[in-house]
């Protein structure tokens, strides 16, 4: 079968109607930026970007090396292209304006530069999260306000997992594909088109350690999932943790499951953990595009009015059975009061 490459592609949904050429480009700019992030990533300790930056983010979290880096590249490749209003980095409290010197076009870009860090050192999975949106009529200088816009309101959301291979998952709101980026050539190659996740599953994602710290409902769902067939649900499940987001996705887009980061006593004053704008946002949109939910526990993500630009969320997502059975629970655990 001939291959098709990212570019190919892009090509096809344009001629198809399903998306504009400035955010074609945009998306070409965005995947090249993420190739340069792979060669960094794949250097490791050879190009001497492992360890500590002695720096923060906006977060209140050490930056790695490769966080900065990453960060760098996106901000940089994506400054000229003319495709942009401006970008926001989960790294940065601010958005970044595109300078004076550049031609700006009418989108947002949101991005994790680089998701997982944590493991970088311990040559773990890691990738890059990032969302397009519209920028608001009539603005030409977009402000933090100007990107707190609903989930549904994305033009596109993609990640790239830098592992054994580099993918690329990208949905444009008409199903979710798959592109794994062939080395020789220098160029993503679409490698499953219009992805669908089952269903049902047996397999789980979660931090166990945070278990005494979770909410009732969360402690009855989970412990239904470990008593296996001998409980109410019965049947096995297994459970998986990676402890980075996109390899945790990356694993349900291939094979189904569900994730969950739920609100626990350690961090509800934050409003979860995971980033709605960066993080939930987007996967939300791929994972959904794929047949799968995407929740809080309580409410679609993807409906919820963003207050700010580093907003938190719980965030349940993955095999739609699943979701729906956990979120049920924390919905009639709040009627009961």
């Amino acid at each position: 079968m001939k291959s098709i490459s990212l570019i190919q592609f892009l090509i096809e949904e344009r001629r198809a109607g399903r998306m504009n050429a400035e955010l074609s480009l945009l998306i070409e700019v965005v995947a090249r930026a993420c190739k340069r992030i792979a060669v960094a990533t794949n250097k490791g300790a050879l190009g001497g970007v492992l360890g500590e930056a002695g720096t923060g983010n906006i977060q209140g979290e050490a930056q790695k090396k490769l966080d900065v880096i990453s960060n760098e590249i996106l901000l940089e490749a994506n400054a000229w292209g003319g495709q942009l209003a401006a970008c926001a980095s989960e790294e940065m409290e601010d958005p970044q304006p595109i300078p004076d010197m550049y031609p700006k076009g009418n989108h947002l870009l949101l991005f994790d530069p680089l998701d997982g860090s944590s493991n970088i050192d311990v040559n773990i999975s890691v990738g890059t999260i990032f969302s397009v949106l519209r920028c608001p009529d009539g603005i030409s200088e977009p402000k933090a306000e100007h990107f707190l816009q609903e989930g549904t309101t994305q033009l596109a959301a993609g990640y790239v997992v830098y592992g054994p291979a580099t993918v690329l998952v990208l949905t444009f709101g008409h199903g979710t594909h798959e592109f794994t980026l062939d080395r020789e050539v220098g160029s993503f190659i679409l490698s499953r088109r219009s992805i669908q996740i089952p269903e049902e599953t047996g397999e789980f994602a979660i931090n166990m350690s945070n278990q005494r710290h979770w909410e009732a409902p969360m402690q009855r769902y989970i412990g239904e999932l470990l008593a296996g067939k001998d409980g109410p649900r019965g049947r096995d499940f297994n459970m998986r943790w990676v402890a980075s987001m996109v390899a945790d996705v990356h694993r349900i887009i291939t094979r189904g499951g569900v994730f969950f980061y739920p609100l626990d006593a350690k961090i509800k004053s934050k409003g979860g953990k995971l980033r709605l704008m960066y993080e939930a946002n987007p996967m939300a949109f791929i994972i959904e595009q794929a047949g799968g939910a995407a929740t809080t526990g309580r409410e679609r993500i993807m409906g919820i009015k963003p207050s700010g630009l580093h907003q938190r969320v719980p965030v349940f997502l993955g095999s739609k059975k699943e979701v729906e059975v956990a979120t049920h629970y924390h919905v009639e655990a709040d009627a009961a009061g």
